[in-house]
């Protein structure tokens, strides 16, 4: 079982917590990281994307002139697909880009995510994380001794409004909740900070 120690509010270490061997230490599994974060992907998507057919643009409905006789190409309508200002062929219309995957490959994803992060030494593990007011320059001081990298992911056992507000100004930050964590979030960012209540759900939860 890995071990990893917990920083307190001041950045020191306070102790140590050893890590679920179920949870943190899962075997790779490329093809199945692939097709739950792809199908995460896929149900961000709105699908509002749409054009218009030569069925619905503007004009069109008088034949621009007649069929025979002068020497240019027959043409029916304005609104052909051919003319500037006509519809559009095989455009993009609304559809749903939603692909279901089960609980249990998204929980185990989730697990080797979280394997690979620990592997690396990129977990991190704090007392708490609390704000007496939503200021961004109070996280920055917070945060600042644990030296975070680019992008950070912050997992908090229950939501904070102040937590959240702050974070909202810093790129690269984000928050989370044990019960909203993906694969996709956990390897997106490049370390994983998770207060030691935060620990104990997500340990309990898979």
């Amino acid at each position: 079982m890995a071990t990893v120690p917990v920083h307190n509010l001041s950045g020191e270490q306070s102790g140590e917590v050893t890590l679920s061997a179920e949870v943190f230490e899962q075997s790779p599994n490329a093809a199945l990281i692939h097709q739950v974060m792809l199908a995460e992907l896929a149900n961000r998507r709105r699908g509002t994307a749409c054009t218009k057919t030569r069925g619905e643009v503007r004009g069109g409905g008088r034949k621009p002139w007649r069929q025979k006789g002068t020497g240019r190409a027959r043409v029916g309508s304005r609104r052909s697909p051919i003319w500037t200002g006509g519809g559009i062929v095989h455009g993009p219309r609304p559809r749903s880009y939603q692909q279901a995957t089960p609980r249990k490959m998204r929980e185990q994803a989730l697990r080797i995510a979280l394997s690979a992060r620990c592997e690396a030494g990129e977990i991190t593990v704090v007392q708490d994380l609390r704000l007496q007011d939503a200021k961004t320059r109070e996280l920055v001081r917070l945060l600042a001794p644990l030296e975070l990298p680019k992008r950070a992911l912050l997992v908090l056992a229950e939501s904070d409004a102040s937590v959240e507000l702050a974070a909202r100004n810093l790129a690269g930050i984000s928050v989370a909740l044990p019960e909203e964590l993906s694969a996709y979030q956990v390897l997106h960012c490049h370390r994983v900070v998770l207060t030691q209540s935060a620990l104990a759900r997500v340990e309990e939860m898979l």
